[in-house]
């Protein structure tokens, strides 16, 4: 192994490119579903999507997988990305949106940490939804190590979100 070297603690994740079979359908799927905005695209080939004007947070592309099925789930390759919301009434709000347009949820899970919500994009592409909680909140064991759990998420609980 290498020398130790530890990324800097300000370091975050910019940017994800996905391939995809059908651009229009993930176009559907990630603007007209998740409320993604459209900053640019490349002609029929690729779009590049973002969350408040940024340049782009998703890259989505046909360059080599234009009407190709999904990827097998025993294969290596993505198991899922994560949308971090900014507050547990957003997480409710896209979640009710999720319900509302009956798109099938394959999850929901309270880690401790976050509160996550699961589904596939077109592609089967895993796609997390979730919020974190303040730091402040995570759970720890008595040596002071971060103790992230799988719990069923208490849906009912989040929805009373929107009623706040």
């Amino acid at each position: 192994m290498a020398d130790a070297y530890n990324i800097p603690s300000k370091t975050q994740i910019g940017h994800i490119h996905l391939k995809v079979s059908d651009l229009e359908k993930s176009l559907e799927f990630y603007c007209g579903l998740l409320g993604f905005e459209l900053i640019t695209t490349y002609g029929d080939q690729a779009a590049f999507i973002s969350a408040g004007g940024y340049h782009h947070h998703i890259g989505l592309n046909t360059w080599h997988s234009k009407d190709a099925p999904p990827a097998l789930k025993r294969s290596t390759g993505l198991f899922h990305m994560a949308i971090l919301y900014p507050t547990r009434k957003d997480l409710a709000a896209i979640l009710q949106r999720l319900i509302d347009h009956n798109y099938p949820i394959s999850g929901a899970s309270d880690h401790g940490v976050s509160e996550a919500i699961y589904l596939d994009d077109p592609d089967q592409n895993g796609v997390e939804l979730y919020r974190d909680r303040p730091r402040n909140e995570w759970p720890v064991t008595p040596e002071g190590n971060i103790d992230m759990y799988t719990r069923p998420l208490d849906i009912k609980d989040l929805l009373n979100e929107l009623n706040k």
